[in-house]
């Protein structure tokens, strides 16, 4: 592309966007001011929904970074409404594909030899062609099958001029993003600015094939032994920035349920692995595939003696979830995976201000943010959909739902609130999980794959508890039982000098201190102990009901050590 299309291309995605931004300030700024509010609230709806058509088009006319602009702004619920993302949701990554000899060109150039001697043999026809790239199979040549023992490949090859494409549309977005901030109505709600850079950051990352290379052998190590999953080899030696060169696993896609089951595989076994492999990523692996659709999970059946494989009888025929793609990865911080673990047990307890809390610890809600209509909003939530299956939830009223949805979002969008991109790209690789799942499985019931996480994290969060509480008490145990030797020491060094003055009063005052420091200390282990044990007993009731029974003894030192005390002293 020459630079005078990169300068069109920018032109086109600037142009479009300034007529919306007009548009805005005139229907939700103008409008209201001079009495016609009703007149922006009236065509709101239609008007969102013309939008959204009209970048839809225009993303698929440009291709290229627009697309994933479109399928980024499908999931931003939170900022957008769901005229626009329902729209936007059915955007596909699929474009025509690039002529080959475009692309034998620049796979040439990139591995430093001609095809025919890097491949023993290579698929004209690409498998799939998306708006960064596109895969073709191919067959190592017997030098590298031999070091590698891999045989059948397939190549992943960046489209031709893509890189300059993408720095076109990211600099045209950030000056989007720099007007947004001057809209008032926009910028209350959202920091354009960052969002851009994080779209930026991730979108960078996809285009470097070196980086999801690395991101397979990540993922790969995460699951080493766990005969549950799997992952393609990557062949390091046909690998570059712009070629990445990987195993072919193709095997039966996930969602084709007529093939799972002439394999003698049953669907809905294949959903609930597949939600335990997800919730173990965010949770026991903090590194989580952000892109699970049917296209990049594959089931392999495994014959009898491979790596991996279960005995007959154990789940029916021997299968594992072979998962490829991993360009869009998302890493969870530790800060970010201690407000998910509140976030799971406020979710499976059907607690809605619990919620509220995980979201301010995740950083979602700004302290400011009024949330008694989000906590209205929840608790109406968990009472009527709570604990319901995908089957049981298409009986609902769909008029039910739209108009549950309606107020919900529009309670969501007034808040303060934005969510980060990592958290963004959890919530994308959920909802996916869910829909999967429920397409695998009519009966499949999210509470059901969340509540075992939640007892473990129960567990784990009482367990947590009651060491810092416990801590907590030693520490101030360790202060105050040392109190009254630092004062006896410092009473000593004064009889020492010149001066002298009668200290029994004083002394007769630090027992009274000592003893009750002491009772102190025993209040505090009383309350770690018997806290501590109410959580856990219920997932540990041994271990539960030891602490509680163990409280009792620091209860009875803090109720009578005051009573023996002045007892003694008469």
């Amino acid at each position: 592309m020459t630079d005078g299309a990169h300068r069109a291309r920018s032109r086109r995605i600037l142009g479009f966007a300034a007529r919306r931004l007009v548009q805005l300030w005139w229907y939700e700024l103008v409008l209201p001011k001079i009495g016609l509010s009703s007149v922006a609230d009236r065509t709101r709806e239609r008007r969102m929904r013309r939008l959204a058509e009209r970048f839809r088009t225009l993303a698929v006319e440009l291709g290229g970074l627009m697309i994933k602009v479109g399928q980024f702004l499908s999931s931003r619920l939170d900022v957008l409404p769901p005229e626009i993302t329902s729209e936007l949701e059915g955007l596909q990554d699929e474009v025509p594909p690039v002529p080959f000899p475009a692309i034998r060109e620049l796979a040439e150039a990139e591995l430093g030899s001609p095809l025919d001697r890097v491949y023993a043999w290579f698929d004209e026809t690409p498998v799939a062609a998306a708006s960064l790239g596109q895969a073709h199979r191919a067959q190592l040549s017997p030098v590298d099958a031999e070091e590698t023992g891999l045989d059948e490949v397939v190549v992943k090859v960046q489209r031709p001029g893509i890189e300059q494409i993408v720095g076109v549309d990211l600099a045209a977005l950030r000056r989007i993003a720099g007007w947004l901030r001057r809209v008032r109505v926009v910028s209350e709600h959202v920091d354009a600015p960052a969002l851009v850079e994080e779209f930026a950051q991730t979108s960078l990352e996809e285009i470097d094939y070196l980086h999801e290379a690395q991101n397979a052998e990540r993922f790969a190590e995460s699951f080493a032994g766990d005969p549950r999953v799997d992952a393609p080899a990557v062949v390091w030696e046909r690998t570059t920035r712009r070629v990445l060169t990987l195993e072919d696993v193709t095997a039966i896609k996930i969602n084709d349920v007529e093939a799972l089951r002439a394999a003698g595989i049953p669907p809905t076994e294949v959903a609930r692995v597949f939600a335990e492999v997800m919730f173990d990523q965010v949770f026991t692996h903090a590194f989580v595939h952000a892109d699970p659709h049917p296209g990049n999970i594959f089931v392999t059946p495994l014959a009898d003696g491979d790596d991996g494989a279960r005995e007959p009888g154990e789940r029916g025929i021997p299968w594992r979830l072979t998962f490829v793609d991993f360009g869009m990865m998302a890493e969870v911080p530790a800060e970010l995976r201690a407000g998910l673990r509140m976030l799971v047990i406020a979710v499976a307890g059907r607690d809605g201000r619990a919620m509220i809390e995980a979201a301010h610890e995740i950083g979602v809600l700004m302290p400011s943010a009024d949330t008694a209509e989000l906590e209205r909003a929840l608790t109406q939530l968990f009472e009527r959909f709570g604990g319901m299956g995908f089957a049981q939830l298409k009986q609902v009223d769909p008029r039910e739902f739209r108009d549950f949805g309606v107020e919900f979002g529009d309670v969501v969008r007034s808040l303060p609130l934005q969510l980060p991109e990592h958290l963004l790209l959890l919530i994308r690789a959920m909802a996916l999980t869910s829909g999967m799942c429920s397409g695998l499985d009519p009966e499949f019931n999210v509470w059901d794959a969340v509540e075992p996480y939640a007892s473990q994290l129960l567990q784990e969060e009482g367990g947590n508890l009651v060491e810092d509480l416990t801590g907590q008490a030693l520490s101030s145990a360790r202060l105050l039982w040392g109190m009254p030797q630092r004062v006896d020491a410092l009473i000593t060094k004064a009889d020492q000098g010149r001066m002298s003055f009668d200290t029994s009063r004083l002394e007769r005052r630090l027992d009274r201190v000592e003893g009750v420091a002491r009772r102190v200390v025993s209040a505090v282990l009383f309350a770690a102990l018997l806290i501590g044990g109410a959580l856990l007993t219920a997932s540990n009731p041994a271990l539960g009901t030891t602490l509680v029974a163990l409280s009792v003894l620091p209860l009875l030192h803090a109720l009578f050590a005051g009573v023996a005390g002045r007892i003694r002293r008469r």
